[in-house]
């Protein structure tokens, strides 16, 4: 899909965004645990359809399920199946996700108990898993890989006689993940204690009836931050977002303020704005240990604004949908710039005009094609398999187009 920018006839802008992915995804599990939990303004995302779908029958009919290029749904699904006396599934995926490693957390339900064979590669689904009762009351796990491994065991932790006590060894990626899926958890009532080597989620086998509102996404609303970054002029308003956020990456807020973007906000949304005369700083240096995801927006924005950027903590990108740490060098390399990258760094120097009609591959990451398409109000290019936004964001291409991105 080839795409170019006409600045649109208004600078002021509302959107509404559909709900948090990671946010909708921890809530599903919770919800297959305690059914009279009631869930409004889900995730209209690939990755969250095809997790209600999983979770939609019992487990014990479902012979095979195929999550596609959802990697929340594998991490959670193996976790929770493993829990469900009687379940008998094959739990596969794309092509990708079967190259992408579950061994840790395999070998973590192991030790608790769960019976679990790889029906192809040791350490990568699919997986065939049985379901049991894991009555185990302790294990530790690797910290610095996945937070999703981890939070897919803080969810069914409620569901052991004791509950269980996660130990974290080495330093914890991620962070804010873990802590959304602790606040999610204690919003139903399931008692969390969350130290720095350790968490612990006690028994539940009840809630009272409750109704959750999920928060939009902010991973998503970063695209809008880097469009308005890189735009002349104009304004958004955009829901449903909150000051206090379950979300690590509303940290976006801050880190668009070193280029320029100012953040208000109001009681269900934020306000950005472009702040007056800002002077561009020649580079910036981030650390995203905790908001991964956000690396290439950042990048992109970076680029776009002929400025340097620094990003560490970056480890886990590597394990994403793709590479991307190898993706992001190799795609904004055809623009001119210099990019150098190590096993969790990115290191841009940006040329002094950018590549025009570069086509941009997608390779099968939605955030690829969605951090690379506000570079269009700065040159024209073109995105391969610009679909793979459905993963997370369905309605993207429709907001961009509000925004001049045709």
């Amino acid at each position: 899909m080839k795409l170019s920018f006409s600045a649109p006839t208004t600078e002021q802008f509302q959107f509404e965004i559909t709900g948090s992915k990671s946010i909708s995804n921890r809530y599903l599990i919770l919800n297959a645990l305690f059914p009279n939990l009631e869930l409004k303004g889900l995730s209209n995302s690939d990755d969250t359809r095809v997790l209600q779908k999983a979770l939609a029958k019992p487990l014990q009919e479902s012979k095979e399920i195929d999550i596609h290029h959802a990697g929340t749904a594998m991490r959670f699904l193996t976790a929770y199946v493993s829990a469900i006396p009687g379940a008998e599934v094959i739990l596969t995926g794309s092509e990708r996700m079967q190259e992408r490693p579950i061994g840790i957390l395999v070998e973590a339900l192991r030790d608790l108990g769960a019976s679990i064979a790889y029906v192809k590669n040791e350490g990568f689904p699919p997986l065939k898993i049985t379901g049991k009762s894991l009555q185990k009351e302790s294990i530790s796990i690797p910290a610095d890989v996945s937070s999703q491994y981890i939070s897919a065991l803080m969810l069914i932790a409620p569901s052991f006689n004791n509950g269980l006590t996660i130990r974290l060894e080495s330093k914890v990626t991620s962070k804010p993940y873990l802590k959304m899926t602790a606040q999610a958890l204690a919003s139903v009532g399931v008692d969390v204690h969350f130290e720095d080597t350790s968490i612990t989620v006690h028994p539940k086998t009840e809630i009272q009836p409750t109704q959750i509102s999920v928060e939009s996404d902010w991973s998503s609303v970063s695209y809008f931050y880097s469009c308005l970054a890189l735009m002349q002029a104009g304004s958004m308003e955009i829901s449903t977002f909150y000051r206090d956020s379950l979300q690590g990456d509303s940290k976006v807020a801050e880190f668009y303020a070193l280029l320029g973007i100012k953040t208000k906000f109001n009681r269900e949304s934020i306000q950005l704005s472009k702040v007056d005369d800002f002077k561009l700083p020649q580079k910036i240096e981030l650390d995203l240990n905790d908001t991964p995801d956000l690396a290439q927006t950042i990048a992109v924005s970076c680029l776009g604004l002929g400025i340097g950027c620094y990003l560490t903590g970056l480890h886990t990108l590597k394990v994403k949908e793709t590479d991307r740490l190898v993706a992001l060098k190799t795609e904004i390399k055809k623009f001119g710039a210099e990019v150098t990258i190590t096993d969790e760094s990115l290191h841009l120097n940006p040329s002094s005009g950018l590549n025009s009609d570069v086509r941009i591959k997608t390779y099968q990451d939605h955030r690829m094609a969605m951090a690379f398409a506000p570079l269009a109000i700065k040159t024209d290019l073109e995105i391969l398999n610009p679909e793979v936004v459905s993963k997370s964001f369905p309605d993207f291409w429709e907001n961009m187009k509000v925004l001049g991105i045709q």
